[in-house]
């Protein structure tokens, strides 16, 4: 027999102010304490770390993305032997990158663009004061599989022509950082 559906008011953990909450939105700010909070399937509400960039003007909602730092181990297969597109991707990926993920409502072209856009040159994450931001709908748990995306994203306009990648990413734990509009 089926379980019926129980809806449960979402209220601030730490000082139990309701929070407003759209449909798609799985992330959110209290607007009372400041709390940083994203929907967990099992917990519930859980603590989330918000951080907003510099640079926002006032009166502009800023973009809310997913960052973690993270490493790339990849092995490459080629159709054409350029050693000069193999030796790039691997000085690439042998550092640290920093992945911020468009956490916002934006067709797959988007989310790649502002991927590799952010992952090749990086904004400067200097604190900023507190904005609002458009609404949060990329889960949590899906930032490492949009990673990995922008990652083979990445491989596939190198002009090595590419056959086959492998490749492992570790993620630091995704934070949301609100950066300022992208022009």
């Amino acid at each position: 027999m089926d379980q019926p559906v129980e809806l449960i008011p979402l209220v601030c953990p730490q000082c139990s102010t309701p929070v407003p909450a759209e449909v798609e939105e799985v992330a959110w700010v209290c607007a009372q304490c400041g709390q940083g909070l994203s929907l967990d399937e099992e917990k519930g509400l859980a603590p989330l770390e918000v951080h907003y960039a510099a640079g926002i003007a006032a009166n502009t909602r800023g973009k809310p993305f997913w960052f973690a730092e993270g490493r790339v181990s990849m092995q490459r297969d080629t159709y054409s032997s350029s050693r000069k597109d193999t030796q790039a991707a691997q000085q690439f990926w042998s550092q640290p990158r920093q992945f911020f993920i468009p956490a916002f409502s934006a067709p797959l072209e988007t989310l790649l663009g502002f991927g590799m856009q952010l992952l090749r040159q990086p904004p400067n994450l200097q604190a900023g004061s507190k904005a609002d931001f458009d609404p949060v709908v990329l889960h949590l748990e899906d930032v490492k599989a949009a990673a990995e995306f922008i990652v083979v994203a990445v491989e596939a306009e190198r002009r090595d022509k590419v056959k086959q990648i492998e490749f492992t990413l570790q993620l630091s734990s995704p934070v949301l950082w609100i950066l300022p509009p992208f022009e």
